[in-house]
């Protein structure tokens, strides 16, 4: 098949971010079919203008466009970037080659390119929705007047009425879509382990260990992912203060960027464990945070207390999963549940950050408890979450997208737990 897939901010392995789009887009290649990515230059690496250039990444064909775009950004200059590349994307998609169309979100906005592309063409349109929108930007305080809501619930409504099928990475998010869409199909792909990217991540671990003085051989907790509102990253923080004096050997390490970056930061320093036992080590690319993954004792995902975020499917979770390490989350939610069933990690006080370090601190001083989470998590990664089982999953949904006439069914998803509509 001839397929175009949409993504704003696809990225490969040499750069930072969730590459998702990137591990499915070079297995559809793998698999014969002809992929042509269309995406946009965040950082401007192409120059400022609206050309776009190619480029080859594991097969695939690339296109890039311009359109800056960070978490640091007001939500008004953001949304601004979403419409622009929405603008940009719809013309070169609808002139490539196609059999069908994948649009991945967030935003939503990619719905809009994806479905002008498939209607000029002729072809479905698959929808792929990462986060419940628009309830997580409502929730967090993007979207205030009345209008703007209004407007997003309309531009939902049309999305998914567009879209021969919807794939969603949660169980929560697919709940929400068919409680309020029940005619849409929906299947359930959740964020997956890359267990060979993270296969020599223990050598990796050892040499980076060596090389950093205030690490060594001590326990570290890591925090690799975004710093932004709707991860309340400071949570690691108060952690870090709580352990300071109690558990003085115990290291925390904070990898990544975003809007809050700068208050998570000035708050370490204000609480006196900056430099001390929490870290912060700005962003880095997918390639090289797999050696923290690997050096790390426990891997952290968190976020603000509320119950519209209990439906993430985090790349950090997956990412501690694939290195064979324990996860410990601050939430409720589909994950939460996957690690009290599995004895994966931890499943730490939403509230209470200090009563999280005691529960961290007591968990890594038992050896034997770590190494029975450590194969938890190798399982999880290798029965459930492995990138190979997800992708034929999401093969097989954009295959029968297309050829519509085969018997819909309904079928129970192994990994989510919960009915989903399979066509």
């Amino acid at each position: 098949m001839d397929i175009v897939y949409l993504h704003q901010y696809f990225r490969t392995p040499e750069m930072s971010g969730g590459t998702r789009s990137f591990e499915f887009a070079r297995r559809l290649v793998d698999r014969g079919h002809r992929v042509h990515v269309v995406t946009s230059d965040t950082e401007g690496r192409g120059g400022g203008s609206e050309q776009w250039r190619t480029t080859t990444e594991a097969g695939a064909t690339v296109h890039w466009i311009t359109v800056p775009y960070g978490n640091a950004m007001p939500y008004r200059d953001r949304i601004r970037a979403f419409f622009r590349f929405a603008r940009l994307a719809a013309q070169r998609a609808a002139g490539l080659p196609q059999d069908i169309v994948f649009a991945t979100s967030t935003p939503l906005t990619i719905a809009l390119p994806a479905a002008y592309s498939a209607r000029r063409r002729g072809v479905p349109m698959v929808l792929e929705v990462r986060d419940v929108w628009p309830e997580v930007p409502i929730a967090l305080g993007a979207l205030t007047s009345p209008g703007s809501r209004w407007a997003a619930y309309r531009l939902e409504s049309w999305a998914y009425r567009r879209a021969r099928h919807v794939v969603a990475l949660s169980p929560g998010m697919a709940d929400s879509i068919t409680r309020r869409f029940p005619d849409v199909p929906v299947t359930v792909v959740p964020n997956g382990c890359d267990r060979a990217l993270f296969a020599s991540a223990g050598d990796a671990a050892a040499e980076l260990r060596r090389g950093t003085p205030w690490l060594g051989d001590r326990p570290l907790v890591l925090y690799a992912g975004t710093l932004g509102f709707a991860n309340r990253v400071e949570y690691v923080v108060r952690m870090a203060e709580a352990a300071r004096h109690s558990h003085p050997e115990l290291r925390f390490a904070i990898a990544g960027s975003g809007a809050e970056h700068d208050h998570v930061r000035g708050l370490a320093g204000q609480l006196g464990v900056l430099d001390r036992n929490l870290f912060m080590l700005g962003q880095m690319p997918k390639a090289t945070v797999t050696a923290l993954f690997g050096a790390c004792d426990l891997s952290l995902s968190v976020f603000r207390d509320d119950p519209v975020l209990h439906a993430n499917s985090a790349n950090k979770f997956f990412d501690g999963l694939a290195a064979g390490r324990p996860v410990a989350v601050n939430h409720e939610g589909w994950i939460a549940e996957t690690l009290r069933e599995s004895g994966a990690g931890l499943v730490l006080p939403a509230a209470d950050p200090a009563a999280a370090a005691i529960m961290v601190s007591d968990f890594l001083a038992d050896p034997e408890r770590v190494a029975a989470a450590r194969r938890a998590a190798l399982r999880l990664a290798e029965s459930r979450f492995d990138r190979d089982l997800l992708f034929d999953r999401f093969e097989k949904v954009l295959v029968d997208a297309v050829n519509p006439h085969r018997a819909p069914t309904m079928r129970r998803s192994e990994e989510a737990g919960v009915p989903v509509n399979d066509r």
